[in-house]
């Protein structure tokens, strides 16, 4: 699977993962859901659960927000809770309804061990770290879907709106900006020579580690536990 160009820290992140991000991105979940083959009570198990995690991930964007002290990253951090709000997860509102599944019904889903290390990892990296640390651990999540959606947006199928909407303009220019948004801080805080900085590696361990709870994630949805 080709790399789409989010952006420099991206590049290299994605390249210390290794074979982690490749069995993430190319799970197989994502190949049965690019396919058509995904049981229905699978992808179901997994939009809900997702639905409670991207409650928390709209909070780990907040505290983005709040760490840091560049007027251009609140902003943007701002703007990516909101759509996380107010566009994926009605999304997922949308999809659900139709199978009988109110949005009542989703706020109380209870949370799978999966989704809870994943999004308690997130919290707690930021909490304890600074915004690049942060930016480190969120940006699997954003670059993964974006890479995905990429390669299967024209997948059609009963999972087709889900693609598309990934592969689509408006997710592809989230991905842009993120990326855009990461190499700023990073430029700003360590210098353009960051990358071979000690720091360096730290931030690609949080990237990784990301990596593979979101491959924890997939990997839920497909067992349905």
């Amino acid at each position: 699977m080709s790399a789409p160009d989010y952006g420099r820290a991206f590049a290299l992140w994605r390249q210390a993962a290794g074979a982690e991000w490749n069995r993430y991105v190319d799970h197989h979940f994502v190949r049965q859901l690019a396919a058509g083959s995904l049981p229905r009570d699978s992808f179901l198990h997994y939009l809900q659960q997702d639905y409670v995690f991207l409650l928390h991930f709209a909070r780990s964007w907040s505290l983005v927000f709040a760490k840091s002290d560049r007027l251009s990253e609140m902003r943007a951090a701002s703007s990516i809770a909101h759509g996380l709000l107010n566009g994926e997860m009605p999304l997922h509102v949308e999809i659900c309804g139709r199978e009988g599944i109110t949005e009542a019904m989703l706020e109380r889903t209870p949370e799978s061990p999966a989704n809870m290390a994943y999004t308690r990892y997130v919290q707690a990296t930021g909490y304890s770290g600074d915004i690049l640390d942060l930016l480190a651990a969120l940006a699997p999540c954003v670059f993964g879907y974006g890479e995905i959606g990429r390669v299967h947006a024209a997948s059609g199928g009963p999972y087709g709106d889900w693609t598309a909407t990934y592969g689509g303009p408006d997710y592809q220019r989230v991905c842009h900006e993120v990326g855009a948004l990461t190499d700023a801080a990073l430029e700003a805080r360590l210098g353009p020579d960051w990358p071979a900085l000690p720091r360096a590696a730290t931030l690609a361990r949080h990237f990784t580690q990301a990596t593979q709870l979101e491959v924890g994630f997939w990997q839920m949805g497909l067992d349905r536990t």
